[in-house]
């Protein structure tokens, strides 16, 4: 891709996503997600209905009347995007990729969290750790963030969702709030997710197809593992194929639905030819 086209398309995700972080997911995203505490902002007289408990009695015993501390929202937060970049992020039978809806969720979460002037990082992996952006703030960082997402080629197609997790909690020693973006057809990292979410207010966005879901009756197919670069020769006529599929890809869903639930996090379920934009307001509106 070149730099023309690929300025172009950041623009116009930038476009259709600030919009949507702008007019709908800016108050959403600030009151579902809290800052660290209150911190002390300053002295006022006490007036009626004042929390006695906030009585600064040094200012008072000075003055001979009675002072409160007031605070605030320590608003300051970071937002750590998390994206699987494994070769199943190509995959699409409707009007986009998995990679694309990933990509303009990531942006809208981002400019919500900009609105907020909180900071955001990015760490795009596989079963390796293929890019980690450290967190920042401001419009041209986030810019920097939907280029990657766009035009990033990882060296590896497996994935590992433990070790980017490690690496996670390695990197930010601070709370962050969390989104893991991925299929999820993976599997051992539940232990791992505990550790992370007991630190960190985590929630994972699984991105499918519904084709995804089960293999349908079409005879003889050659087909193409994205993740291993396998060719193989599928009978979808057979019924015992057809079942072990559909087996197989709802055990690693309930996996990490499971994973995510135990370990206190939080789940969305976005598939590419349903609006994620009703998915993320649901979302933020139950835990808001």
């Amino acid at each position: 891709m070149d730099t023309k086209e690929l300025l172009k398309k950041v623009r116009k995700i930038e476009i259709k996503t600030r919009r949507l972080s702008d007019h709908i997911f800016g108050g959403e995203y600030h009151s579902t997600f809290k800052g660290r505490g209150m911190t002390f902002s300053e002295v006022r007289q006490y007036q009626f209905g004042d929390d006695v408990r906030n009585i600064d009695w040094n200012v008072t015993a000075r003055y001979n009347e009675p002072f409160v501390k007031v605070f605030e929202e320590e608003r300051e937060l970071t937002m750590m995007l998390m994206v699987d970049v494994s070769g199943s992020k190509l995959f699409g039978t409707a009007q986009q990729f998995k990679n694309e809806v990933v990509t303009e969720i990531a942006a809208t979460l981002a400019f919500s969290a900009t609105q907020n002037n909180d900071k955001i990082g990015l760490i795009l992996f596989s079963d390796q750790i293929e890019l980690y952006i450290p967190p920042k703030k401001g419009r041209s960082h986030v810019l920097r963030i939907i280029r990657e997402l766009i035009e990033f080629e990882p060296e590896s197609k497996q994935t590992n969702i433990a070790e980017a997790l490690k690496f996670l909690s390695n990197v930010m020693k601070k709370k962050a709030i969390v989104f893991v973006m991925s299929d999820f057809i993976a599997d051992d990292y539940e232990h791992t997710m505990k550790i992370v979410s007991g630190k960190h207010d985590v929630t994972g966005i699984r991105v499918y197809d519904k084709r995804e879901e089960e293999i349908p009756n079409l005879g003889m197919v050659q087909m193409l593992d994205e993740e291993t670069d396998e060719w193989m020769l599928v009978n979808t006529s057979s019924k015992k194929v057809r079942l072990n599929y559909g087996r197989f890809y709802k055990e690693k869903v309930d996996y990490y639905k499971e994973s995510f639930t135990r370990s206190g996090a939080g789940t969305i379920d976005c598939r590419v030819d349903e609006s994620y934009v009703k998915k993320l307001l649901g979302y933020f509106k139950r835990r808001g």
